[in-house]
């Protein structure tokens, strides 16, 4: 199969997984982007990848096969038929690495989107791309909110062993694998993301959590996570309903965050400053960056309660709205 243009520039949303209560879940879009351009060789004895970074990562991520986009790439091109093609990419990279902002999601989904703009016209099959990305990655909180833009509720639904899908009355059979639904986001939401200027890896995030919970810890979070669409669309609520009250009872948690607090001890302190102010912070991912919901302009309050950390020149505030609209591409 040949490509279909000989350049394609994707651009793909930070997100933030979790949102408190709604662990490996719950995922939203920011609107905060990389935007990645992928120019082929005129060459064709030309195979390689010449890889241009600027802004985030510019100093540390690698320039050759092993960049999670190559080689993500490669890989998506193998699944839409296209052969091993030459190309240069340059990336303008926006989101922080290794912060909890959802850049190896981010890294994925490019890839992916890149190749199948290569190998197909019209518009992008969000689902397969989003099938094949919850797979790379092996969770889909981070990749589903960067596919579909908005709040995202994932799963993946184990069917009877050796079952491909079970059927549903009047209804499309459910596959095996990972499933998400978006859900609407209210347009005054906004996400303060405080960004400090440590990393923790996701895996040593997941090592200091336990294999088992309480069962009283389990209802809690599963109470505060059926709250989540809702606090994001208050619409959806009585007229008399607190929004930003709802927010705050719906980013409760004591799955993940509590375990992971001795790893991000400046994080940590930070959120309980703003959560005893009545704020919905919780740690973005698996941190260390902090999130914090609202609806309304809160930016002047938010920095105000966080001045000290904020002057200590060890973090900095993006003040965000909402991704609706997820990855993109233009050929």
């Amino acid at each position: 199969m040949f490509p279909v243009c000989s350049s394609v520039k994707v651009r793909v949303p930070a997100t933030s997984a979790n949102l408190g209560s709604g662990f490996d879940a719950v995922g939203l879009a920011l609107d905060y982007h990389d935007e990645l351009t992928f120019t082929l060789s005129d060459d064709p004895s030309d195979a390689g990848a010449q890889v241009l970074i600027h802004g985030e990562g510019e100093d540390t991520l690698p320039r050759d096969e092993t960049h999670l986009v190559v080689s993500t790439f490669r890989r998506a091109c193998r699944t839409f038929g296209l052969g091993r093609l030459g190309f240069v990419l340059e990336a303008h990279n926006r989101i922080p690495q290794a912060r909890g902002m959802g850049s190896s999601a981010e890294a994925i989904v490019a890839g992916i989107a890149a190749a199948a703009a290569f190998a197909q016209g019209g518009e992008l099959d969000r689902q397969a791309i989003f099938d094949m990305a919850a797979g790379i990655e092996g969770h889909p909180d981070n990749v589903a909110p960067a596919v579909f833009g908005g709040l995202t509720v994932s799963w993946d639904f184990d069917a009877p062993e050796g079952v491909g899908s079970v059927p549903i009355a009047d209804g499309e059979p459910v596959h095996r694998g990972f499933h998400t639904v978006n859900y609407r986001v209210a347009e005054d939401v906004r996400a303060a993301v405080f960004v400090p200027d440590y990393e923790l890896s996701t895996q040593k995030a997941r090592e200091v959590l336990p294999s088992a919970v309480a069962f009283g810890d389990a209802a809690f979070d599963l109470s505060r996570a059926a709250l989540l669409p809702a606090a994001m669309n208050p619409g959806s609520m009585d007229a008399g309903g607190d929004a930003n009250m709802v927010l705050f009872c719906a980013t409760q948690d004591r799955l993940h965050q509590p375990y992971r607090k001795t790893l991000m001890a400046a994080s940590w302190s930070l959120i309980e400053l703003l959560r005893s102010r009545g704020y919905a912070a919780a740690v973005s991912g698996a941190g260390p960056c902090v999130l914090v919901l609202h609806h309304g302009d809160m930016a002047e309050r938010l920095e105000r309660i966080a001045a000290a950390p904020l002057s200590s020149g060890h973090w900095r505030v993006l003040h965000l709205p909402v991704d609706s609209t997820g990855v993109q591409v233009e050929r």
